[in-house]
């Protein structure tokens, strides 16, 4: 089984700004935004790393990002698509798709330390805060959120985390487990030909991935040679 996934195409109505959550051994962040979904809010938590020098956040974020999926996307309406066991784009999966050829080289975050100045949080907040402003269509892609409202969460490659907490076992939808085709990422339609878009992956996550999205025994972290600009499709 899958957890919800899809995307949501919405403007922003404000920019709560950087929360902080306790994961486990570390405390992860991320600047939450409310969506104008079809009448209703949407919360928005967008992963920006960190306070563990250990599992820090990798990013890209594209300023110049072309690829035909921005055209599914202008395509699509309002609102939430929902893409569970989708195994195309424009479900995101950083693996099997091309969605990052020629978006550059991995950035690593700053290790968080609560304040709004570690990056990539500022770089983050003025990509948001621009597109508020100027009513630019959003696109998030993740999981919905299971309580507390309407929601989409888990903005970051969902594949390939160690553990027996996110260890896909095929017929058990109990945990927040790995799966293919279910990648996160932030897109931003500026009105030109070329969007921004943020994808990010945690440290600790290995790759290459089985087909239920778990570490196969060999996979190492993500870094530039395993998750090539130009990945297979």
């Amino acid at each position: 089984m899958s957890l919800t996934y899809g995307f949501v195409k919405a403007k922003i109505k404000s920019v709560a700004g950087l929360k902080a959550s306790r994961s486990r051994s570390e405390t992860q962040y991320h600047i939450h935004l409310t969506l104008s979904v079809q009448g209703g809010d949407w919360d928005v938590a967008i992963n920006v790393g960190t306070n563990d020098s250990d599992d820090l956040l990798k990013y890209k974020l594209v300023y110049d990002f072309a690829h035909p999926l921005t055209d599914t996307l202008l395509n699509a309406r309002e609102g939430f698509t929902d893409l569970t066991d989708t195994d195309a784009l424009p479900a995101l999966d950083f693996l099997r798709s091309d969605v990052l050829a020629s978006t550059g080289r991995w950035r690593d975050s700053d290790v968080m330390d609560g304040t709004q100045n570690p990056e990539p949080i500022p770089s983050v907040m003025r990509l948001v805060n621009q597109a508020m402003s100027d009513g630019q269509d959003l696109y998030v892609f993740g999981r919905t959120y299971t309580t507390g409202g309407s929601g989409i969460h888990d903005t970051h490659m969902n594949q390939g985390s160690m553990g027996t907490h996110f260890k896909h076992v095929k017929g058990n939808d109990s945990t927040d487990h790995n799966d293919i085709w279910q990648d996160g990422g932030l897109l931003v339609d500026s009105g030109k030909a070329q969007w921004t878009a943020y994808f990010a992956v945690f440290e600790q996550q290995r790759v290459p991935t089985d087909d239920l999205g778990n570490p196969e025994p060999d996979a190492e972290p993500v870094d530039d040679s395993n998750t090539p600009e130009t990945a297979a499709a």
